[in-house]
């Protein structure tokens, strides 16, 4: 009988930062595991499953290095969420939903201006207001761009550029976007009918849950050079959007689990948990997950362009009119990608999947925008609400360590059900606000959801990816308003 519970004895100290759990503790693990925390941090994770799911990715068909968790670890769907696995592509590798998730392509964009906390100051509670007015967020909110059947198909075809080609944002923004907001390999005909109507109507929506607008202030610069290439200073206002492909990502990974179960027999994988369920790489099942997969990839990245027009948008009008934001970066994490990494001192096609983890590549990679290639990749770590959130930039030791990632926030440390057990919206909220921090939100429900002890501390799960030397910290942002959905 496989194992269900991992104790600390089980772990393997590679260094304060690093764990890992042995190939030889299961006899069907085909890599090692390995775990980004703190000796501390286990605490957090002992009574989950995550690192059980993390054994579990190890014996997936095709997985090259290890099974990587990163320290936002905590329990997901076949996957841990903060989990990372990368593939062989001709080698007999493997497409997992599970291991890029139901919200394909939530990510963050973030935008920066040039004028300081106290230009904004005065106007910051109207501004709150009317981001909150401009940006329709909830369980099921609609938003103000409704698609036609026609006009979606183009959207997971075109993603973001699409949005700029209907006269939404910039070309400035696609080049601060991974993938330039539109990734290549979309199919809209393996996008199911269901998936593409619950999207009509979500263009330039938040939804709900952990997802956010934030206004904050930059009050830490840790890297200078890189800093100053993100356009970053100490003082300097920002704005970050945290959203994905809404009700369309999550019905394109219902429909492919659905279709990969049908078939998994003929596969003849045995796999330690059916939420794994996966197709080979190269399969008609795993091509057509990848299609659909791109197309609520690219529908992501129009959805938070088009956020981020309405915020640009509102912050002129209550600001002033010659008032800028510009995009800084806009990151994924939940995502597969197609990606070449040196196995064994040679290059090797891989499946990269990112669930709750971030791309962080170093300097000098063409997928870098030309502004940023001496530096690396901007990398986003938010925390929750009334904590800090980071900036971090992806290095070399990364690339060669995990793929080019990085963690992609706090993480969760306990269950939605338990923090509204434990926390009263309406109290939490009197709290924020009696630091300064401006809550627009209509659910005090939905705040005690996402309340700051629901999660781990932001701070030392930073410390943690900058002493592995995953991604290098650049700058710390603090909120100062937070609009949120129910």
């Amino acid at each position: 009988m496989q194992p269900t519970v991992i104790t600390f004895e089980d772990l393997i100290k590679i260094n304060d930062f690093l764990w890992e759990i042995s190939k030889s503790f299961r006899p069907d693990m085909r890599v090692p595991a390995r775990i980004y925390m703190t000796e501390k941090m286990f605490g957090d994770i002992r009574d989950d499953k995550s690192l059980v799911q993390l054994i579990n990715v190890s014996t997936l068909p095709g997985i090259q290095k290890f099974a990587l968790a990163m320290p936002d670890i905590h329990q997901g769907y076949g996957f841990p969420i903060g989990g990372v696995a990368a593939t062989a592509v001709h080698e007999g590798g493997v497409i997992s939903p599970g291991g890029i998730g139901y919200d394909i392509n939530c990510g963050v964009r973030l935008l920066v201006s040039d004028l300081t906390v106290g230009e904004i100051k005065p106007r910051l509670d109207t501004l709150a207001t009317a981001l909150f007015n401009a940006v329709p967020s909830g369980v099921g909110r609609g938003g103000k761009v409704k698609l036609s059947a026609a006009d979606m198909d183009k959207v997971l075809m075109q993603g973001a550029k699409r949005m700029v080609e209907l006269g939404y944002g910039t070309e400035e923004d696609l080049e601060y976007c991974e993938e330039s907001g539109c990734m290549p390999g979309a199919n809209v005909d393996d996008v199911s009918d269901k998936a593409k109507k619950r999207g009509l109507d979500q263009l330039g929506t938040l939804g709900s849950g952990n997802h956010f607008l934030e206004v904050q202030v930059v009050d830490e610069i840790y890297d200078k050079a890189a800093a100053q290439a993100f356009g970053l200073f100490k003082g300097a206002v920002t704005v970050m959007i945290h959203c994905g492909s809404r009700g369309l990502g999550h019905q394109i990974c219902t429909d492919h689990v659905r279709s990969m179960n049908a078939k998994m027999p003929d596969f003849g994988y045995q796999l330690p948990d059916r939420e794994l369920v996966c197709a080979p790489v190269l399969s008609p099942e795993g091509e057509s997950y990848f299609a659909a997969m791109v197309g609520g990839s690219n529908f992501a990245w129009a959805n938070r362009h088009l956020i981020g027009h309405w915020v640009r948008e509102t912050w002129k009008k209550v600001i002033g009119p010659d008032a800028e934001l510009t995009t800084v970066y806009d990151v994924s994490h939940n995502i597969g990608k197609r990606e070449t990494h040196m196995i064994d001192a040679r290059p090797v096609e891989l499946l990269v999947h990112r669930k709750g983890a971030t791309r962080a590549f170093g300097p000098g990679l063409p997928e870098i925008p030309s502004k940023y290639k001496s530096v690396g990749q901007p990398v986003f770590i938010p925390g929750t609400m009334g904590t800090s959130s980071y900036i971090l930039v992806g290095n070399n030791e990364g690339m060669e360590q995990s793929f080019g990632t990085s963690c992609h926030g706090a993480g969760r440390r306990m269950s939605r059900s338990k923090a509204k057990k434990l926390v009263r919206g309406s109290e939490l909220r009197k709290e924020l606000e009696s630091r300064g921090i401006i809550i627009r939100c209509d659910s005090s429900a939905g705040l005690a959801e996402e309340a700051p002890i629901a999660y781990k501390d932001v701070d030392i799960v930073v410390d943690v990816v900058a002493g592995a030397k995953l991604a290098d910290k650049v700058a710390r942002v603090k909120p100062l308003a937070v609009i949120k959905g129910g």
